[in-house]
């Protein structure tokens, strides 16, 4: 067993050696611009883009040509929410999304208000799934999208999404979905689904870091967007830039090999993932699963362990990756926004670690970090006042703390 142990496959995964293979080629032979018609460099390169396009329309299932290339999910998140509020201006001014949102999309609503737009945040239930009668409830006839992300990237729970697509295209509203940590792990159909535009990238399947995906539907309805970035007209002019090729080769191998691969994987994920926290959990007293039990991503695991610091946590257990919330927002010491949605209360959200398994994940890792979760949160209990008095049976809301 090599260490430090990666359990963080929610900020980022290890590339796959395969993926860097199929990359190779493109950073020194065949080096070509995309754009470049007239002669064989570009042709190549062009060609080596188009394939991988198919590879990633064949995951998400819908027509090569609704694909748009970005930087990652954070600008796809963008371009979706910010052109089709400027495109569609003269129909309303209203969004809908939801409180448990990544930021990308939270923040971008947020400069958004700025503008005059206004934005409906809908509450999650205790398990963190927005109710499609919710999302319903808030329309309003100045509503011009609405924005739900298919699965959270702190406690996995998936969102009833095609519920929420139905009615969506009942009322003639644009949907988006920010799907980057389910694509790959659990099968997604932008059809099945009903959503109009999708997000997604590719370093949250084991390819690079650097490049994403916008699926924009292209029919039924066809959807039009402003662009952020203006030059020389790439990607149907939603997107200019010269394209990474060899970054756009990676994310469609890594496609395909989760295309090929995910059913079998997931499954293999899932029974890790279960074992851990049953090794956890039965061992440990006053421990709390957050997010839904059974519609969450295969790979995730979020717990919240009473009378302990989260932080205090991680650094018992140093030499295992693990996560005290998104890694978008672990510079920050509030805690957890996603769990205070669901109203945990702040001393349990600050005591809560996210564990992401992955395809490199191995089932020694797997017991090695229950062993060590077990010892850290037994140590630091030890060293709680508080939880001793509760195991005494005190009742710590009617403590009166004496003031300094």
């Amino acid at each position: 067993m090599k260490f430090p142990i990666f359990m963080d496959n929610h900020s980022t995964t290890p590339m796959d050696p395969r993926v860097l293979e199929a990359m190779l080629p493109y950073f020194i032979e065949k080096f070509g611009n995309a754009a470049s018609r007239n002669h064989q460099f570009g042709w190549e390169a062009e060609e080596a883009v188009e394939a991988a396009r198919a590879q990633i329309a064949k995951l998400v299932h819908c027509d090569a040509k609704e694909l748009v290339f970005t930087s990652g999910a954070t600008e796809s998140d963008n371009l979706a929410l910010r052109g089709v509020v400027e495109m569609y201006k003269d129909k309303g001014n209203h969004v809908i999304t939801c409180m448990t949102e990544h930021r990308a999309v939270l923040d971008t609503c947020k400069a958004l208000e700025k503008r005059g737009i206004a934005v409906t945040s809908l509450p999650v239930e205790k398990d963190g799934r927005v109710k499609p009668e919710e999302v319903r409830n808030a329309i309003t006839d100045k509503t011009i999208l609405i924005s739900v992300m298919l699965a959270n990237n702190e406690i996995g729970t998936i969102h009833p999404i095609a519920e929420i697509g139905k009615i969506a295209k009942e009322k003639g509203i644009l949907f988006h979905c920010d799907a980057t940590q389910g694509v790959g792990k659990i099968p997604v159909d932008v059809n099945q689904l009903g959503v109009d535009l999708m997000s997604f990238t590719a370093h949250k399947i084991y390819g690079p870091k650097g490049v994403g995906a916008l699926y924009v539907r292209k029919k039924g309805p066809r959807v039009r967007l402003v662009p952020m970035i203006d030059g020389g007209g790439h990607e149907r002019g939603m997107r200019s830039g010269t394209l990474p090729v060899p970054l756009i080769v990676g994310f469609g191998k890594a496609c395909e090999l989760c295309d090929q691969e995910m059913p079998a994987e997931s499954k293999r994920i899932a029974a890790m993932r279960d074992r851990l926290q049953a090794q956890i959990m039965g061992a440990l007293d006053e421990c709390y699963l957050n997010g839904h039990p059974t519609e969450r991503l295969p790979h995730n695991l979020n717990i919240s362990f009473a009378y302990v610091e989260g932080e205090a946590l991680l650094m018992g257990v140093k030499e295992i990756a693990l996560s005290s919330g998104s890694a978008c927002t672990s510079a920050t010491l509030e805690p957890s926004y996603v769990l205070r949605a669901l109203g945990v209360g702040s001393d349990l959200a600050h005591s809560s670690i996210r564990f992401g398994l992955g395809r490199f994940t191995t089932d020694e890792e797997v017991d090695y970090t229950a062993k060590r979760m077990v010892a850290a949160v037994t140590r630091l209990r030890e060293m709680s006042p508080l939880y001793e008095m509760a195991k005494e049976g005190i009742d710590l809301k009617s403590v009166q703390w004496a003031a300094h």
